[in-house]
């Protein structure tokens, strides 16, 4: 009697790795839930590098301008430049171990599981990041001898007032802010907590199209308020009176990493595009190995990167006291 001639369902044309396109399909699932999770990663500066361990973004000051005198030599005026150093992370990681890996892989229920906490691991530890930083830099000083500091409106009502009246005067406040400040109108992001979200929500001023307000009542949909956009995030560290390190575990209580903020009173923070900066050194990637000592295969999503702020008076922290 002649063997079998066994078709595998996650080998490339019948040659190679049985799991070759298992993989691909979970790596895609890990993608596609960290991309649909992460609330963050096209509002701010993103810069990719091939190799080093950081990144410099030049910080530029500005200038005047003066009535030229006939006859007079123009010598050129001196503008104030500076840097941000942006160090890359130890790689991040998040992982999941397969046992009976042929039953794992034809229940595509389970995998989809799998990859998806795995992606939104990643994705909610990223936006993390990048949120608190958003808060620092809003309280932070200047990077340069004509740079301005960040920024912070105060509203002891801004989650009681039920209205939602106070949230809106606040966000106005903030967009007020960055106008003075000379960051340009567009690409503006306003980072709210589900709590503040649905007080704007429940405002039909900001939605009605007789005050060219833009939403959806029925859905909950905020989309702008004074030229800023709304977002919606269970991501930011809103209301803890602790610091949170990068890797998602609280410390003692001490400020010891550059992402470590208190932000107990904070109710959202607004942020223009060049507030904070990313440097990607390793993209968002996948491996899997069989273990034959454990049976079962290891899956591990990483990626490597490094988030700092660039320029604190493109944010505004939003706080009630």
């Amino acid at each position: 009697m002649s063997n079998a001639n066994v078709s595998f369902a996650g080998q490339i044309n019948n040659t190679g790795d049985t799991q070759a396109l298992f993989l691909k399909v979970f790596a895609g699932e890990v993608l596609t839930a960290f991309e649909e999770t992460n609330v963050t990663a096209d509002k701010h500066t993103v810069r990719a590098i091939s190799s080093g361990k950081s990144a410099q973004f030049p910080v530029t000051g500005k200038t005047t301008a003066s009535y030229h005198t006939p006859g007079t030599e123009i010598l050129g005026q001196q503008i104030a430049s500076n840097e941000r150093v942006i160090n890359i992370d130890d790689l991040l990681v998040s992982s999941a171990f397969i046992a009976n890996i042929d039953e794992a892989m034809s229940h595509y229920d389970v995998r989809s599981i799998y990859s998806t906490e795995i992606g939104r691991a990643l994705a909610y530890t990223y936006d993390r990041n990048i949120l608190q930083l958003a808060v620092s830099a809003a309280r932070g000083t200047t990077t340069g001898t004509t740079d301005l500091g960040g920024s912070k409106v105060t509203s002891a009502t801004a989650l009681s007032d039920t209205t939602g009246e106070a949230l809106i005067a606040a966000l106005f406040a903030a967009a007020q802010s960055l106008d003075q400040k000379y960051v340009p109108a567009e690409d503006r992001w306003a980072f709210l907590s589900p709590a503040a979200y649905y007080t704007l929500a429940a405002n039909t001023k900001i939605m009605n199209t007789l005050w060219n307000g833009v939403g959806s009542y029925a859905e909950a949909n905020v989309l702008k308020v004074a030229g800023i956009n709304i977002i919606k995030t269970n991501h930011a560290p809103y209301g803890t009176s602790t610091q949170t390190a990068y890797d998602g575990t609280a410390d003692d209580g001490l400020v010891t990493g550059k992402y470590d903020v208190v932000a107990t009173n904070t109710v959202a923070v607004v942020l223009h595009k060049s507030a904070v900066g990313t440097v990607k050194l390793l993209d968002l990637a996948m491996e899997s190995q069989y273990d034959i000592r454990r049976q079962g295969t290891l899956l591990v999503a990483k990626y490597a990167m490094g988030h700092g702020i660039l320029r604190a008076a493109s944010a505004v922290e939003i706080a009630t006291a």
